[in-house]
């Protein structure tokens, strides 16, 4: 593939052969965004796990410490009791069956759903829709709850949620370019941390087989595994 000259002069700021610490990683990102606009900071984790098998499926929630930078869009499916108490914790959008209604008829404005355990079943028919848009609210990403508020609140904080696909990589972004790079590296970790806790008691050899971290559209910068605490 032939190399643009931004890539080549991004390429040209750091060893592309050599691992970084996460701090170090972060802040090579920096140094090689190069769009116009503030872009994300992603993370790719390479796990020694089979997803094809159901016991070493890695599927979380991590709440980031410095948020991820960008409005997200809410949706609280719930109950007319619940409604004040999804409006009062910042949800965007509120209500039931005509929202339902809506995404029925194509309308998927929004980045994730919360839902009442007990309207679960209004959303079935929707699966088409939510599920391929990774939309569906789920029990394990604390999507689904009769804490409504919590949950809105948690999700507008930066509270991500993460499955592993299946040529068994994890893909997150985990904040903004513009953030400073300790904020970056702390926010990486923290993802790191949690799926170390994660680790499937049926995932046998290297867990973490590689860690890249990038921007948007730039080269993926390749972090040191042992040099990652706590893991």
């Amino acid at each position: 593939m032939k190399l643009t000259k931004k890539r080549k002069e991004a390429l040209a700021l750091y060893d592309n052969t050599k691992e970084y610490s996460l701090l170090e990683a972060a802040e090579i990102v920096k140094k090689i965004s190069n769009t116009k606009f503030d872009s994300s900071f992603d993370i790719d984790v390479r796990l020694g796990v089979d997803p094809r098998q159901a016991n070493q499926m890695v599927r979380g929630v991590a709440s980031l410490p410095h948020g991820l930078g960008k409005t997200v869009r809410v949706l609280a499916l719930v109950t007319p009791d619940k409604e004040q108490e999804a409006k009062d914790a910042g949800a965007d959008h509120v209500g039931l069956d005509d929202y339902i209604e809506k995404i029925a008829a194509g309308w998927t404005d929004i980045d994730i759903i919360v839902a009442m355990p007990s309207v679960m079943a209004k959303l079935g028919r929707l699966g088409k829709i939510l599920g391929p848009r990774n939309l569906m609210p789920n029990p394990k990403s604390g999507t689904v709850t009769t804490e409504v508020g919590k949950a809105v609140t948690e999700v507008k904080a930066g509270k991500i949620d993460f499955k592993v696909d299946k040529t068994g990589i994890i893909h997150a972004s985990v904040g903004k370019v513009s953030f400073d790079a300790q904020k970056l590296s702390e926010n990486a970790l923290e993802l790191v941390q949690v799926l170390h806790r994660l680790k499937p008691s049926a995932a046998k050899g290297t867990y973490f087989k590689s860690i890249f971290v990038s921007s948007t559209m730039s080269p993926g910068v390749a972090v040191e595994v042992k040099s990652i605490p706590g893991i």
